[in-house]
C-alpha cells in the first residue's frame, strides 16, 4: 500500500512546481558562487592555499539557508495540495492507516531534499572544475558538505511537516519556516541544542558528524511524535 501512496503523491506534485523548486535551491547556491568568483576570483584564491577547501566553505555558507527555506516551502506545498482538493478525507477513506499516509508524505519530501543535495554536489563539483581549483578533486569533502546538512536538517523537516499537516492555515508553517531561516542565518550565535544550527555543521566540538548524528536521532523522534499526533487528530 505504501508503494501506491508514494506513486500517487509523486503524481500529485508532477505539475505543481516542486521538482523545479528542488533543483532551484542548489542552482541558486552555486550561482551565488559563480557571481562571487566571477567578480573577485583572484582575491578569493589568495585567501587560502587550499583552493577547493575555501571554495567549498563559501558554497556551504549558503547551503543551510537554502535547505531550511526549501523545507518550509516544500512541506507547505505538500499540505496545500491536499487542502485545496480536500484530499485528506479521501485518503483516510481508503483502506490505509493515517500512519502510512504520513510516512508517504515524509518519504516524498525526504526524497526531494536528497535529490536537491545530490544536485548541489554535482553543480558544486562542476563549477569547481570549471574554476580549475586543482587536479585533485576532494570528492569526500564534496559529499560531506552536500549530504551532512541534509541529514542534520531532518528534525527541521519532521517539525515542519508536522506543523503543516495539522494546521488549517498554511501561514503558520510558513511563519515558522521564516523564523527557521533567520535562526539558520544566525547559527554562529545559537546554542548547540537548537535544531536550526545543525545544518551549519558548527558545534563546540568542531565535529560535523555530531550534528549529523543528532539530526538523525532527533529527526526520528520528531517524526514519530508528529505521526502519532497526526493519526490522533480529526481529518481536516
Amino acid at each position: 500500500m505504501i508503494g501506491k501512496l508514494l506513486t500517487a503523491d509523486f503524481l500529485k506534485i508532477k505539475r505543481k512546481g516542486l521538482w523545479f523548486l528542488t533543483a532551484l535551491g542548489p542552482i541558486g547556491v552555486v550561482a551565488l558562487q559563480m557571481v562571487n568568483y566571477g567578480i573577485r576570483k583572484d582575491y578569493l584564491l589568495q585567501q587560502s592555499e587550499d583552493d577547493w577547501g575555501y571554495y567549498l566553505l563559501n558554497v556551504h555558507s549558503f547551503t543551510p539557508l537554502a535547505l531550511v527555506l526549501g523545507i518550509a516551502i516544500l512541506t507547505s506545498f505538500i499540505a496545500s495540495i491536499e487542502n485545496e482538493t480536500n484530499a485528506w478525507k479521501q485518503l483516510i477513506a481508503l483502506p490505509v492507516s493515517k500512519l502510512t499516509v504520513y510516512l508517504s508524505k515524509f518519504t516524498v519530501l525526504a526524497t526531494l531534499l536528497l535529490l536537491s543535495s545530490t544536485l548541489l554536489m554535482v553543480f558544486t563539483c562542476a563549477y569547481g572544475m570549471f574554476l580549475d581549483l586543482g587536479e585533485s578533486v576532494p570528492y569526500m569533502e564534496l559529499a560531506k558538505f552536500s549530504y551532512y546538512p541534509y541529514f542534520a536538517a531532518l528534525p527541521i523537516l519532521a517539525l515542519q511537516l508536522w506543523i503543516a499537516s495539522v494546521s488549517h492555515n498554511q501561514g503558520i508553517p510558513i511563519t515558522v519556516g521564516i523564523f527557521g531561516v533567520i535562526f539558520a542565518y544566525s547559527a554562529y550565535v545559537l546554542p548547540d541544542w537548537m535544531i536550526w544550527k545543525w545544518p551549519s555543521l558548527m558545534n563546540e566540538w568542531d565535529e560535523p558528524i555530531i550534528n549529523v548524528l543528532f539530526g538523525l536521532a532527533v529527526g526520528i523522534i520528531l517524526y514519530i511524535i508528529g505521526m502519532i499526533d497526526f493519526a490522533r487528530r480529526d481529518v481536516k
